[in-house]
Parts: structure tokens; sequence; C-alpha cells
């Protein structure tokens, strides 16, 4: 076998007498790839994560809903602090749109200026985006 090559084909492995041999890793991030454009997979996710709209409510859901919520403020005056599971929309910090998030809890009190309900522990819940109340509070009071 002759070729072009064969003067150098079988020569020793170059070992550099200045610098040291590099360990496998060291080797392998040369040929790792790199992210040319910073947060744009990110922006790409974020793009593509789903969000929910807010469903308008009927006037009869909203009838029911208001009645509810007098129940709860009734229940507050007296001095009770009834337990609710509170449904309403979350909206989405980063773009339109949101989610509808479950909360139980007992609610505190009733902050009229922002119109929200405060459960223990500092949970805020304003009453614009909830769409449904369930609790015991509520039982004798609709027909379900």
């Amino acid at each position: 076998m002759s070729g072009k090559y064969d003067d150098i084909l079988y020569l020793p492995h170059h070992v550099s007498p200045t610098r040291q041999r590099m360990t496998m890793a060291e080797r392998a991030a040369q040929f790792s790839p790199f992210a040319a454009l910073v947060g744009y997979g990110e922006a790409i996710r974020e793009t593509g994560r789903a969000v929910g709209q807010q469903m308008e409510l009927s006037e009869e859901e909203k009838a029911v809903l208001d009645q509810k919520q007098q129940i709860i403020l009734a229940a507050l005056e007296q001095g009770e602090e009834p337990e609710v599971t509170v449904t309403y929309f979350q909206p989405d910090r980063k773009k339109d749109g949101g989610e509808y998030v479950s909360y139980t809890g007992s609610i505190k009190k009733y902050k009229e200026i922002e119109n929200t309900l405060v459960f223990g522990g500092g949970k805020e819940i304003p009453l614009s985006g909830i769409v449904d109340l369930t609790g015991t509070v509520f039982q004798g009071h609709f027909d379900d």
C-alpha cells in the first residue's frame, strides 16, 4: 500500500512539552453547542405555552354568585369565618389570558375598597374573577 500520507501515518502522537493534556470533559466542551441567541429557547417555550381566556358568566350565574357573596358577607358580619372553595380566574403575568384556579380556606374578611376576599394566611382573591363558590355556609340556601 503506497499512498499520499504514508510518511506521517504511523508517527507517534504529539505530546506538548509546555501544555498539560486536556481531560475528556474539557475536550468535549470544545464541541458542545452554544446559544448564539441567549434566551431564544425560553422565548419560544413561553410563546408556545397555552393560556385560557376568561369566560363570561350568564346573568343567572351572576345572580347566584351575587347571592353567595351576600351570604358570605352576612356570615362575616356575624363574626363567622366561613370555609369555602373559590374557583377564580388568575391572569397570567406574562401574556394575555390565564387559568382557572380553585382555593379552599376560611375567609377572614372582605376588603370593600379593593373588592377582595381575604383568607387565613393572607391570600386575597378579587371578587371580579370569581366564577364559583362552594361550601357548607351555602347549605339550605340553594336547591342543587
